[in-house]
């Protein structure tokens, strides 16, 4: 999908900045940089590192004025603006096989229906694409400005059996995509959705092997499985990972870790915990993470929150005298939480109780915490946590906003719980500083 061309317009001049001090003001229109035509944050972020700027602007009476700006290197101007193409992301063009998003059900927020596929918003948020809806000045484009990392849902480098996965017959252009941005440097997170009896086996160590030959500049892979709900009717028939199947997958990983490992130090391809806990093994140990870098695909999301429980356990002190807190959570982390909890129970002499919650609402198979709604919430905790302290994880909610996914406020669920609720970033020290705050005020009362 191509914009239409529109010049960025300043919406603030941060106080005492380059900006102020050149005469820029709010409502100019940016035209140019440098001879450039500014496209986004990206292109205005890359030109306007350099020492000696010359800004084309259209001020709000429509005169056309120049402002040529000397500075040090990187330093920053003090502009703040709308950007028309990040506030347009691209739409996905492709129809995965396995697309959340295609089963979910009729009537919630229109939001959650948008399928992004947007580089921009890779950079910039963390998003993942599919690199199905871009050509190949895209490409030279991210190279161009350096927009790096990129997170790329690679699922498959079996061309063929990418353009069936993404019903895209673009798809299998995957590897030659990502062997031209990381030849040029640029970092890739790649991710895997695996699919029973699709992608799995055979084509899961296919697929790793490939992504490894762009070594350092892909050093990490995500492989999640597939999430199936219970609207799912007319879709690709997918079949959920059990206990047996979980086991597969995680031994054979791990020869390909252990192979790796041996070679560069790291294990290269990580699993997410929902493997481990469905084969009812063990999880790897905190190291085996490195430096979490894949937390936002669920892969070692509990070995990092009991390490940060532990590390940070020992920098408080407070005596709760028994004030009760609950927490509700997937049934996936449920013995996770509830065994970090009696640590915090046992240390503050608090007391918390965990309620592990089953997600009617999309079906039992989703059993992960941020996919939890208000509908579920309310039917599993009415009357058993009137006048606690409810926690519940951040991720659970909307960005920026205290609305669940089925549109339920915080303060609804509130009001309907009985209960005081607190959303929670469930690091260690998050959690434990908002049971400290509470006790206080508590025992200030």
């Amino acid at each position: 999908m191509e914009y239409q061309r529109k010049n960025i317009v300043v919406t603030d001049v941060a106080r005492n900045s380059i900006a102020q001090k050149y005469g820029i003001e709010p409502f100019d229109e940016i035209i140019s940089i440098n001879g450039v035509d500014v496209l986004d944050t990206i292109e205005y972020r890359y030109i306007t590192t350099d020492s000696n700027i010359n800004i084309k602007l259209k001020k709000k009476n429509g005169d056309i004025k120049e402002v040529s700006i000397k500075k040090d290197p990187y330093e920053d101007l003090g502009i703040e603006f709308d950007d028309p193409y990040i506030n347009n992301p691209r739409r996905c063009s492709n129809k995965c096989i396995f697309c959340f998003i295609d089963q979910l059900p009729k009537g919630m927020r229109d939001t959650l229906y948008f399928k992004d596929d947007d580089s921009r918003l890779s950079f910039l948020q963390g998003n993942f694409i599919t690199l199905t809806n871009m050509k190949d000045e895209d490409i030279d484009r991210i190279i161009r400005f350096k927009i790096s990392p990129i997170n790329v849902s690679v699922h498959t480098t079996n061309p063929e059996l990418r353009v069936k996965m993404l019903n895209n017959k673009r798809a299998g252009r995957v590897l030659e995509y990502l062997k031209k941005l990381t030849d040029a440097g640029i970092k890739v997170n790649c991710q895997i959705v695996l699919c029973k009896g699709i992608n799995d086996g055979e084509e899961l160590e296919r697929t790793i092997r490939d992504l490894y030959t762009m070594y350092p500049n892909i050093s990490n892979v995500a492989v999640v499985p597939v999430g199936i709900t219970k609207f799912r009717e007319g879709l690709y028939p997918l079949q959920s990972f059990d206990e047996e199947s979980s086991k597969k997958v995680i031994e054979q990983v791990e020869k390909i870790q252990n192979e790796i490992e041996g070679e560069i130090g790291i294990p290269f391809v990580r699993l997410a915990d929902e493997f481990y806990i469905m084969a009812k093994e063990e999880l790897p140990n905190y190291g085996h993470y490195d430096d979490f870098e894949q937390l936002e695909d669920g892969i070692g999301m509990i070995r990092f929150f009991e390490g940060c429980v532990e590390d940070d356990i020992d920098y408080f002190e407070f005596d709760g005298k028994g004030k009760k807190f609950s927490i509700a959570t997937g049934v996936s982390s449920y013995n996770f939480i509830k065994n970090i909890s009696k640590k915090i129970n046992s240390k503050f002499n608090v007391d918390i109780k965990v309620y592990p919650i089953i997600n009617n609402f999309f079906g039992e198979k989703i059993t992960v915490t941020g996919l939890l709604t208000g509908k579920d919430l309310i039917e599993q905790l009415k009357g058993k946590v009137d006048g606690t302290v409810l926690l519940l994880s951040s991720n659970m909610f909307k960005a920026y906003e205290d609305v669940l996914l089925d549109d339920i406020s915080i303060d609804e669920l509130s009001r309907i719980l009985n209960a005081k609720i607190i959303k929670c970033k469930f690091t260690g020290e998050d959690l434990i500083e908002n049971i400290e705050r509470e006790v206080i005020e508590c025992q200030s009362r």
